[in-house]
């Protein structure tokens, strides 16, 4: 393996795992049900949700990976454009996150803890009812140019496989985090840490979109 391949890979790598936690990190109904599964039951039932929402989007990651693979011309043509829309998209979708309440998608917990298959299966399912995590995808794929013509499948594997490492570690720190402030993590600790998600989304599109005009590109 030659430098040029092993920067391709490092860069690919970046961009999926960078990826995976901005699509794991909102407190939407999946996250505040792994937060509450960690209070209740224990940190591993609230990771084997994260490990279900993990799964469920990276079948929507391949689902639009393979869309966005019918567009090579576009994409090659209009790569500026294509990061300045996505990095929009992403900062229309911080703005969402921030002005968002997640406490209102708390529920009644169960008395029993039940397996983790599940707790996997049930976070699965929560979030692949939520087909509009695509166009959280389309935005990310264009504000990192991940999806390029021409990429080996090698390539396209790894960056899959990052996504997927991202999103565990994301789910592996929250649950680590909220385990360790059990005791001091309230129903406010989870509006004030879906804001702080949301603004630090908001910042890195901001950021997203002036380097795209300046010209100057994660890719």
């Amino acid at each position: 393996m030659n430098w040029i391949e092993q920067v391709t890979i490092l860069d690919i790598l970046i961009k999926g795992i960078i990826v995976g936690v901005v699509v794991s990190a909102p407190l939407g109904p999946v996250g505040v049900l792994c937060i509450q599964r960690t209070l209740n039951k224990g940190r591993w039932f609230g990771f084997v949700t994260g490990l279900g929402a993990a799964l469920s989007d990276i079948c929507y990651a391949l689902i639009t990976g393979y869309g966005m693979s019918f567009m090579d011309e576009l994409i090659l043509k209009h790569q500026i454009f294509l990061q300045v829309v996505g990095s929009i998209m992403l900062l229309a979708f911080g703005i969402y996150t921030f002005r968002s309440n997640p406490v209102k998608s708390l529920r009644p917990t169960s008395a029993s803890r039940g397996t983790y298959l599940h707790n996997f299966v049930t976070a699965f399912f929560v979030t692949f009812s939520n087909p509009l995590i695509i166009f959280l995808f389309i935005g990310l794929f264009a504000r990192f140019s991940f999806v390029m013509p021409g990429s080996p499948l090698e390539l396209q594997l790894v960056g899959y496989l990052a996504i997927v490492i991202g999103a565990l570690a994301w789910w592996f720190g929250i649950t680590y985090f909220v385990n360790k402030v059990r005791t001091r993590f309230n129903v406010r600790g989870i509006w004030i840490l879906n804001r702080i998600i949301g603004v630090v989304v908001m910042i890195a599109s901001v950021v997203g979109i002036v380097m795209a005009i300046t010209g100057k590109s994660f890719s």
